[in-house]
């Protein structure tokens, strides 16, 4: 049992040894602009618009979430930034989402 345990414990050192270290990414959402968040992937959007939604959510003391709103708010937002790529998209969630 204790040779087990020990292997065990060098397979989980090597790995935790060997394996790819990831930066810690910060990102100063008031800075990203209409044009940034317009040309990120589908993956980047994503996981902006799900930030936004609870910054905002937040703001407006709400504890839920209305699927119905978030894709039409998304759509209107992209419209928006399409529009006026220069605004930040803090801006542009402000102005259209509900």
């Amino acid at each position: 049992m204790t040779r087990k345990l020990i292997a065990a414990t060098a397979v989980a050192a090597v790995f935790t040894i060997v394996a790819p270290a990831r930066a810690q990414v910060t990102v100063e959402m008031a800075q990203i602009s209409c044009k940034q968040f317009a040309d990120y992937d589908d993956d980047a959007k994503a996981f902006v618009t799900a930030w936004m939604r609870g910054y905002y959510s937040a703001t407006k003391n709400l504890s839920t979430v209305d699927e119905r709103y978030v894709k039409r708010n998304t759509e209107k937002v992209l419209r928006y930034c399409k529009k006026l790529p220069k605004s930040s998209l803090m801006n542009a969630i402000q102005k259209n989402a509900r």
